[in-house]
């Protein structure tokens, strides 16, 4: 772990009007923002490559924003401990801003579902996008570079120290990320940047990541891996709770897929998630009258109902769900039903920050302006992931980047 205070290695230089640490989307956008408006900007990345997460994300295409984004309501789509902080910045940099962004850049994209919008080619016509912005900001842009340490002078200049020099600024802005994806470079530096100038943290953990389970309890679907169904899909307690319907994945250790990826933002370790395995259908009255004009086995009715190796499976659990559907009892029917219905079941746990698309928590909100991103210490700014903000899948975290990006890069005094 680098020493945060230690004396510069080399007489500091003349001084930068801003400072970025970390060359991801939020870093990335900002500096090209920074730099059109004239000032003399400085980004610094410790990887070799810039913007690996825009690289991998969306399946190679990037899921670049969301228009069913709705900014004056961030409560929808993302969470925190003050998810209206988020409000500002968004509605000041808006989906169809970037959009209109991308199109200038004449980058083809397309719309799946929900508002989630991706490249039609790849992700790295958005990365060269926003790399050529940087360079029309006159952006200096030094990586592999690793910071040793930061420091703030009685000038009230910044230093920062790397391993090629030290360098000086009045602002310095903090755009490291968090945790998730370690394989890709991702550090606690901005957590660390925060504790070292007072500012507070909110606890942080894995976001949009599988779900592990383990256990007798589970000894039935561990051969369905790579099965998966479109589900209902709840979970929380008291003011955190979210429900989604998404599509359910089975895999060798768990759950994932969409529906489990957005579920797991607000899942909170040894509580349950509710699956509805049959969303919008009356599964009752379909066994009822399966009843009354069948002699095929419960499986087999279920298989018309949900994937056969998934009902194979769920007809297991329960001897009286073996024998044909006219001979088991309405009672066990209607057991059947409503456990399909509301399948409740107990997470072993995630599977951490390698497989995590965001990290949830980081810099406390209330020690941020949320119209600048400036924190109580003056000249130090947050934005992107480092900050407790995180979005739903499907491109709202990307948009977080951009808005935070741009609300900073406006504010930077020149």
């Amino acid at each position: 772990m680098p020493e945060l205070n230690a004396s510069p290695p080399n007489p500091p230089s003349p001084p930068w009007d801003v400072i970025i640490i970390g060359a991801g989307a939020a870093g990335l956008f900002c500096a090209g923002i920074a730099g059109q408006r004239g000032l003399r900007v400085l980004l610094l990345d410790h990887s070799e490559k810039v913007a690996e997460k825009i690289r991998i994300s969306g399946g190679g295409r990037a899921n670049f924003t969301n228009r069913e984004l709705d900014a004056q309501a961030p409560h929808k789509h993302f969470i925190g401990a003050n998810p209206p902080f988020c409000r500002s910045a968004l509605s000041r940099y808006t989906p169809a801003d970037f959009v209109a962004l991308v199109a200038r850049h004449g980058i083809a994209f397309h719309e799946k579902h929900k508002g989630q919008l991706f490249c039609d080619r790849s992700a790295e016509d958005l990365i060269e996008m926003l790399l050529r912005e940087a360079g029309a900001g006159g952006v200096q842009r030094r990586q592999p570079c690793k910071v040793a340490a930061v420091r703030q002078g009685a000038d009230a200049i910044y230093a920062v120290d790397t391993d090629g020099g030290s360098e000086r600024s009045r602002a310095l802005v903090i755009a490291t990320g968090g945790l998730s994806i370690p394989k890709i470079g991702a550090t606690d530096f901005g957590h660390r940047m925060a504790r070292r100038f007072g500012l507070r943290l909110v606890d942080t953990r894995p976001g949009l990541v599988p779900l592990t389970f383990n256990g007798e309890g589970w000894l039935p679907y561990t051969g369905l891996a790579g099965l998966a169904l479109p589900v209902g899909i709840s979970t929380g307690v008291g003011g955190a709770r979210g429900a989604f319907v998404e599509d359910l994945l089975f895999t060798h250790r768990g759950l994932s897929g969409p529906a489990v990826l957005q579920i797991s933002s607000y899942w909170q370790a040894g509580t349950p998630i509710t699956l509805d395995l049959v969303p919008g259908l009356d599964v009752q009255a379909a066994l009822t009258q399966a009843k009354s004009a069948s002699r095929r086995l419960v499986a087999n009715e279920l298989a018309t109902l949900i994937p056969s190796r998934l009902a194979t499976a769920w007809a297991q659990l329960d001897a009286e769900w073996q024998r044909p559907v006219a001979e088991v009892s309405n009672k066990a029917l209607a057991r059947l039903a409503e456990r399909l219905a509301r399948w409740q079941l107990v997470p072993e746990g995630t599977e951490g920050y390698r497989k995590a698309e965001v990290t949830l928590g980081g810099v406390d909100t209330r020690d941020l302006s949320s119209r600048t991103m400036e924190s109580k210490q003056p000249g130090l700014y947050f934005i992107g992931e480092v900050v407790d903000v995180t979005g739903w899948l499907g491109g709202y975290n990307f948009q977080w980047a951009w808005a935070s990006a741009h609300a900073c890069a406006m504010a930077l005094p020149p």
